[in-house]
């Protein structure tokens, strides 16, 4: 089974680098502006992770494949915490205080309200045809 979700990781892995990657190629950041690119990336990740954990967890109710090949290997590449806190250095090294603060703090709170976000698109999918009830967690929140 280890073997399997590892590569089911590692597929993943490839395909959220991949796509990251292109976007940053085709969008890329002139030196002394605001790293639009990465900050997109980083947004609309936190966003497609909530979903994908509310419909994992609360309305599939059963993991097999899909957690660590989309969650960890897709969205975990895809995401990027590294070049987020690059693009910061950058800016500081060109002296752009005003802009790396906005990065780390504008990440940081877009990504926290995109989370917020897919948690609730997530909560108003409707419930499993012929299934379970759309969450187990109903009484928790």
């Amino acid at each position: 089974m280890r073997g399997r979700v590892l590569a089911a990781i590692a597929l993943g892995g490839l395909l959220g680098g991949t796509a990251r990657y292109a976007l940053a190629l085709a969008f890329p950041t002139p030196a002394g502006t605001f790293p639009l690119t990465t900050f997109a990336v980083n947004v609309s990740g936190a966003f497609l992770l909530a979903l994908l954990l509310v419909y994992v967890v609360e309305i599939r109710q059963r993991d097999g494949y899909l957690r660590p090949f989309a969650a960890v290997g897709v969205l975990g590449s895809y995401t990027t915490y590294s070049t987020w806190m690059f693009d910061t250095d950058r800016l500081l090294g060109d002296g752009l205080y005003a802009l790396a603060a906005l990065n780390v703090l504008g990440s940081l709170f877009a990504g926290l309200a995109a989370t917020v976000l897919g948690l609730a698109v997530g909560r108003k999918m409707p419930a499993r045809p012929g299934g379970r009830g759309r969450s187990r967690f109903r009484g928790a929140r």
